[in-house]
């Protein structure tokens, strides 16, 4: 039951569901009902994320298995369309930035302020929990926050990976003026870069084998940009650093020898914060490396507590963000869309779905 929604609210709603591997159609839905304390938004932008090619193509990441059909997406903004009779903080008509991970407020994870670790998190997109990839969603209102005017939904939406970034630099913690590497130039090694801008570090070096990233890094802010297939990464960061290699870096590929790298990459009593998943579970690293320079390692597992400094971040134009959107699909070809983004690496940044028409 809610208390406040706009008028004229369709009672079906589309959305574009994962029937199997490699196959979405777009189905009609009821309208969802919210609760007391929730919030229904009409999502206006949704990002195509890494996770949901992977769940497009193979059905599974690690434990979490795609078992029935599937709404994917969690990259999202758009508009409050109604709030319950307990949702004070939202009105009909508020642009939001959505916040996917919905946790339950109680355990020690999330009494300490690491609520990312929550064991009862419902994840939008992430099996069971249906996502984004719909024209309405029910949200708790506390995991909803405003945007302003100036900022697109498009770019709202980009906070989710843009706090990915601003979660590893925290874990890091990155100082004004230092170095930092970064392996991997997808779209949350893109938007590390711009976290790492954003706290000041002085010399940001990228490494990745697309030119359309390398080059879109550089537009960020990386000082450098390093072609792995032309370079060895390792030689060029000791060349550029006088050999004394880098303060921080971050691994955002899930590439185990771009992890090897990235650790040895560091200078003495550097950190390293391990953001990508590799497909495997044991990989090779220099421990004597590790214990001789006391380097300090960071688990990266999404974030916390950054979605409103993501979303200052992003408002007080620091970056382009925006020119990374390089295709744009409407709902009914959320397939294409998941499909562009899974065979067209050198060519696509991010793939932005519109659940409700692209403007």
């Amino acid at each position: 039951m809610s208390v406040q929604a706009l008028p004229g609210l369709p009672k079906t709603i589309r959305a574009a569901i994962l029937n199997r591997p490699m196959e979405v159609e777009t189905i009609e839905l009821p309208m969802p009902e919210i609760g007391p304390d929730e919030v229904l938004v009409k999502v206006m932008a949704v990002g195509v994320c890494g996770s949901d090619v992977h769940y497009y193509e193979h059905g599974r990441i690690g434990p979490y298995v795609v078992e029935a059909p599937l709404i994917l997406g969690h990259e999202c903004a758009g508009i409050v369309a109604a709030a319950g009779e307990k949702a004070t903080r939202f009105r009909p008509g508020d642009r939001v930035a959505i916040e996917p991970g919905v946790v339950c407020g109680r355990c020690d994870a999330c009494k300490s302020g690491r609520y990312n670790l929550c064991p009862s998190v419902k994840f939008l997109a992430t099996p069971p929990v249906h996502g984004a990839f719909a024209q309405y969603i029910a949200m708790r209102e506390d995991f909803l926050f405003p945007i302003p005017d100036s900022l697109s939904f498009e770019e709202a939406a980009m906070n989710e990976p843009f706090s990915v970034g601003i979660h590893a630099a925290k874990r890091a913690g990155l100082q004004p003026g230092t170095t930092l590497a970064v392996m991997g130039m997808g779209p949350v090694g893109l938007m590390a870069v711009v976290a790492a801008k954003a706290f000041g570090v002085a010399e940001i070096i990228v490494a990745d084998l697309e030119p359309i990233r390398l080059e879109a890094a550089l537009r960020l802010g990386a000082a450098h940009a390093i072609n792995i297939r032309e370079r060895d990464p390792l030689a060029e960061i000791k060349r550029l650093t006088g050999g004394a290699g880098v303060d921080a870096a971050f691994e955002t590929a899930g590439n185990p020898k771009a992890l090897q790298t990235a650790l040895l990459s560091l200078k003495r009593g550097g950190k390293l914060s391990i953001v990508g998943l590799p497909p495997q579970d044991g990989i090779e690293l220099n421990v004597p490396f590790i214990a001789d320079n006391e380097v300090d390692i960071y688990g990266v597992f999404r974030y916390a507590n950054t979605y409103p400094q993501g979303i200052a971040f992003l408002s007080s134009g620091i970056a382009d963000v925006a020119s990374l959107i390089t295709d744009r699909y409407p709902l009914e070809k959320a397939g294409e869309a998941l499909e562009r983004a899974r065979t067209n690496k050198s060519g696509s940044l991010k793939v932005m779905v519109y659940p409700n028409g692209i403007e």
